[in-house]
């Protein structure tokens, strides 16, 4: 798979950030939340970005 970033909360590799890959998905980091409540199932996960980052990405027109 190749991996591109495409935005970032900020200049350092430890924040959240969104990424597009060749097979035309996105892949996010960002923080993984334990107290949502919600039944995932085993293969997947939730992870949390801010909204800002999502607005940054739409503004910049990346997605």
């Amino acid at each position: 798979m190749k991996v591109t970033r495409l935005i970032s909360a900020c200049d350092v590799k430890d924040c959240p950030t969104i990424y597009a890959t060749d097979r035309g998905t996105f892949l996010v980091q960002g923080e993984t939340p334990n107290d949502h409540g919600l039944k995932i199932p085993a293969h997947e996960t939730l992870v949390e970005i801010p909204v800002e980052l999502i607005k940054k990405a739409v503004a910049d027109g990346l997605i």
